[in-house]
């Protein structure tokens, strides 16, 4: 695991403005992510803990603080320039999966190369290799509604993959899943960690929050904890 953040968060602040007022979500939150971690994110409803997920993944901008990912400072970017870093540096896997249903399983796994303008021959390629990375190379011609949840969950960790990503984003990755395939799922995440990729992932489970190496806890919109998990002292 290289020292270097890839994620780097200084007195960040975001405030949203409603009829009643601007109304505070995140509340100077500080945290840096060396390359190479894996971090869980915990919180109750309301914490902030999506909106700041949405800030790591450059859906969202701060209103006061230093965002820098992969050493660029966030705040200045152009759309189109943020829009291509974040397709460059981020792999991102949600808990609805977010497959377009009448694609192919192929086609949904190659989206992220149309947007970075790989050549038609390369996304394919690309795509059933990865597809196959999740054990779902059979299934490359397949429907989403062909195959099974934890199967679509993959067919979308396998898209979160093929640009390969520095940084994974898991927003509530087994949240839809049964107890043994999202168990199947993190097994998943903590082999591709071994393979030095970055994940941070969101999860109210703690049985979940145990396969991450580091726990960052929201209250209120502030980090009130940030510790090693137990994983971590036995690795």
């Amino acid at each position: 695991m290289s020292d270097a953040p890839i994620i780097r968060v200084e007195h960040l602040d975001k405030t949203y403005q409603t009829v009643a007022g601007p109304f505070p979500v995140l509340k100077d939150v500080n945290l840096g992510v060396a390359q190479g971690e894996f971090i869980a994110i915990m919180g109750p409803s309301g914490s902030g803990k999506s909106t700041f997920m949405n800030v790591l993944g450059c859906l969202d901008r701060p209103t006061r603080g230093v965002f820098a990912l992969d050493g660029r400072t966030i705040g200045g970017l152009p759309k189109d320039e943020l829009a291509r870093l974040r397709n460059r540096t981020i792999g991102f896997v949600f808990q609805g999966f977010n497959l377009l249903p009448r694609m192919s399983l192929a086609d949904n796994v190659a989206l992220p190369l149309v947007y970075a303008a790989v050549a038609q021959d390369e996304r394919r390629q690309r795509a059933r290799a990865m597809l196959a990375r999740v054990g779902l190379g059979q299934y490359a011609q397949s429907l989403p509604s062909q195959i099974s949840g934890g199967e679509q969950q993959r067919v979308a960790i396998a898209r979160a993959l093929v640009n390969q990503p520095r940084l994974i984003l898991a927003d509530e990755p087994t949240g839809n899943l049964d107890s043994k395939t999202g168990g199947e799922i993190m097994m998943l995440f903590e082999e591709l960690h071994r393979e030095g990729i970055t994940i941070v992932l969101v999860t109210h489970d703690p049985g979940v929050a145990a396969h991450a190496l580091r726990l960052v806890r929201f209250l209120d919109g502030r980090i009130v904890e940030d510790q090693r998990t137990e994983r971590a002292e036995t690795a």
